[in-house]
């Protein structure tokens, strides 16, 4: 259904530095980069990240990656981890979604919730 989506950061380059790190292990990259406005994907840019343009804080967004297998989505949490993250939620089944909804959960550096899931069985 997306094409792609933006989002909004108090600071490009934390927020650049920690999506660098957190989607290296989901195979995508920065493909484009403007300075301030960075489009990242693994052919063509489908997330981007730019400066925040209204007063006060953003509001929290709910971000999901695709992850081809659990032991990406564990990756990824041991990336972010790495990279500073707040852990919401450790990488674990969540059976009230689907029997094998295999997700982890943490805040970027804009307070944004942050996914990474396999929906495949392992």
């Amino acid at each position: 259904m997306f094409d792609h989506i933006s989002i909004q950061t108090q600071d490009p380059a934390a927020a650049a530095a920690f999506y660098d790190a957190v989607l290296a292990p989901l195979g995508a990259a920065r493909i484009l980069d403007f300075g301030d406005v960075i489009g990242y994907g693994s052919t063509a840019p489908a997330f981007w990240l730019g400066p925040a343009t209204a007063e006060g804080r953003p509001r929290e967004t709910h971000i999901a990656f695709a992850a081809a297998d659990r032991g990406t989505v564990d990756a990824f949490h041991k990336a972010a981890v790495a990279a500073g993250a707040e852990v919401l939620h450790a990488p674990r089944l969540w059976p009230e979604y689907h029997e094998s909804y295999y997700g982890a959960f943490v805040r970027d550096p804009d307070g944004n919730n942050v996914e990474a899931v396999c929906h495949r069985p392992e």
